[in-house]
């Protein structure tokens, strides 16, 4: 794939246009809750309390809440789809209380059968949703490893496990954070025939899980590690610094291609899921990665539409918006927001439009987080037409 240089487009005039278009469906100053008595309600600690992942069904909304630090009484949890634009509906633990021990210290036989801290889930073509539990605790302050990393795989007509899926020694370090993941049905078939590929944040690499044949490895590259230069961020006049290795993951049937970036950079690059789905690398093996295209400043959140292969991604320096599209090159700013879009970590791609989550996360990790201010919002950006049917300015 020829390399691109991702050009942001910045006039405030044209942004304008845009920016009107992204609907808040649900926003919090802080997340609340009424966790039973014995889940100890005033160990509850709101400020630490900030969402990383979210997944889109036709009936709820499912959000990931990872142990960043102490005080997270549920790590995922739904709100009902339906519900008035801007409204703070509770969130409630999914499936239930019982799956959310580790916010109050249970014994490890008891919180390991349940969840531990989630960044993200997915969907399935079968209707069920993968959750990958990165087995952490306090994961910004002391690290403290909890439980083995897991994929549970839940059906949502009964909201119980129909498969839980150890992830073995050998694909895991010391220090891994897994919070992401992308389920892959086009190589050998579709739900437990998928594979599925997951971001190692922390050791940087690729950790990939056969399903079907139940084997996981990791390939690893220098591309999916921080790079310094990049490890400091500026987001609304505020600045903070954080290493973060590869995290955005958005995969493309068509092509046969996943992009991937690490927080700390401003590129995505790709891989073919023909080498990722091989087999383990051999030792000293050349793992052949291209570079998509350069951005005006570091992203988290990939997606990607299946019907066009246009890749959504978001600056988080410029507040906004941006879809590209590798085939052909046109891309455009899609929206402008310093405010709802303070900190998106999130990106998620659905017929009905691009669905954004949002919050001010610069500020809950410099622990400067306040009650008095929205702090975290779900939006949605309708895409019709699709953007690769838009007249886009753009340069070759």
């Amino acid at each position: 794939m020829q390399k691109h240089t991702i050009v942001l487009i910045t006039q405030i005039l044209f942004l304008k246009t845009y920016a009107t278009k992204l609907e808040v469906v649900n926003q919090w100053n802080f997340l609340e809750f009424d966790p039973p008595n014995e889940f100890g309600a005033a160990n509850f600690r709101p400020e630490n309390t900030v969402f990383t992942g979210v997944e889109i069904t036709p009936d709820r909304i499912f959000i990931s809440i990872p142990r960043l630090r102490d005080g997270v009484p549920a790590t995922l949890v739904t709100v009902p789809r339906n519900t008035p634009p801007g409204s703070s509906p509770k969130p409630q633990p999914y499936p239930d209380w019982s799956y959310h021990g580790a916010g109050i210290g249970l014994d490890n036989a008891t919180t390991c059968a349940g969840l531990v801290s989630v960044y993200r889930t997915r969907l399935d073509s079968c209707g069920r949703l993968w959750v990958l539990d990165s087995g952490l605790g306090n994961s910004l302050d002391d690290f403290r490893r909890i439980c083995n990393p897991k994929l549970v795989v839940f059906n949502l007509k009964t909201d119980q496990p129909e498969r839980i899926i150890e992830l073995p020694r050998e694909a895991v370090r010391p220090a891994t954070v897994l919070a992401n993941l992308v389920i892959d049905e086009s190589v050998q078939g579709s739900c437990d025939s998928a594979f599925i590929y997951m971001a190692d944040t922390v050791s940087p690499a690729l950790v990939v899980h056969d399903a079907l044949r139940n084997k996981t490895w990791r390939v690893s590259h220098p591309t999916m590690y921080p790079e310094p230069s990049f490890a400091t961020y500026h987001v609304n006049g505020e600045t903070f610094t954080l290493p973060d290795g590869v995290v955005g993951l958005a995969h493309s049937p068509n092509l046969a291609t996943l992009f991937y970036q690490p927080l700390a950079t401003d590129k995505i690059y790709t891989i073919s899921t023909k080498t990722l789905t091989k087999g383990p690398p051999g030792e000293f093996e050349d793992i052949p990665i291209a570079v998509a295209g350069t951005k005006s400043s570091q992203g988290l959140g990939l997606a990607l539409d299946q019907n066009t292969d246009t890749l959504f991604f978001v600056p988080l320096a410029e507040t906004s918006l941006a879809a590209w599209n590798p085939r052909t090159n046109f891309h455009d700013a899609l929206a402008y927001d310093p405010t709802l879009l303070d900190f998106a970590s999130e990106l998620r791609w659905k017929e009905d439009g691009l669905w954004i989550l949002s919050s001010r996360f610069q500020k809950f990790y410099k622990r400067t987080v306040t009650a008095n201010e929205i702090n975290l919002r779900v939006l949605r950006l309708p895409l019709n037409p699709h953007p690769a049917q838009m007249n886009f300015e753009y340069i070759r």
